[in-house]
């Protein structure tokens, strides 16, 4: 990357700054190995959220909670933010963000368990934006499932979608490199969806449902 596009990527990373409440759940994710979004795929998603009005949101991956603050932050007062994980602790620690956020229980529906077992339970077509940052290897069933999931105009937001700047990379051929890239194409070219690549964070994949 040259010079003046990395001190660029830093500055959009910079431009809104966090305060006490992200950074000390940004402390939690690194006690427990959690790898939360950058701070400006945060910023990106609370506009997203923000600009779909999204009062009804799935997260697939809910780590310490980073990605949450910035996704209940975006949303309607009587938003309602459902997250998924498979540890326990995590969602834990996303408590802890949540009541130091000052955010009421209603707002958060938090569920334990494997995002492919509880993903098919949920209505067709009943949420405004869904949210994809977990196992990357799982990622076209869970992106194949958020898109059942969305109403006409919902929002479809895939992080990591540029792994570690190896996606753009065609010589990387690992497994995780491979269904990244992968998953970015098959959005790309889905008919249903109308989408882009942004470079913030680690990249995040948009889309919105036709």
């Amino acid at each position: 990357m040259p010079t003046d596009k990395a001190q660029s990527w830093v500055y959009c990373e910079e431009f809104v700054p966090e305060d006490d409440v992200l950074r000390r759940a940004r402390e939690r994710a690194d006690q427990l190995g959690c790898t939360p979004v950058l701070p400006g795929t945060g910023a990106a998603l609370q506009v997203l959220a923000a600009a779909s009005r999204a009062r009804a949101v799935v997260e697939i991956g809910t780590g310490a909670g980073v990605s949450a603050l910035y996704l209940l932050r975006g949303m309607p007062a009587d938003g309602v933010l459902t997250t998924i994980d498979v540890e326990v602790e995590n969602q834990r620690a996303a408590k802890e963000a949540f009541a130091e956020e000052g955010v009421r229980p209603t707002r958060t529906r938090t569920i334990s368990g494997r995002a492919l077992d509880v993903l098919p339970r949920l209505t067709d077509g009943a949420y405004d934006l869904v949210l994809v940052d977990a196992d990357k290897v799982s990622y076209p069933a869970y992106v194949e499932q958020a898109v059942r999931l969305l109403r006409s105009g919902g929002v479809l937001a895939v992080d990591n979608a540029l792994w570690h700047d190896r996606v753009a990379d065609p010589a990387r051929r690992d497994e995780t490199t491979t269904v990244v890239r992968e998953v970015g194409r098959t959005v790309r070219d889905d008919a249903r969806l109308i989408s882009t690549l942004l470079p913030s964070g680690d990249g995040l994949l948009v889309a919105v449902r036709r």
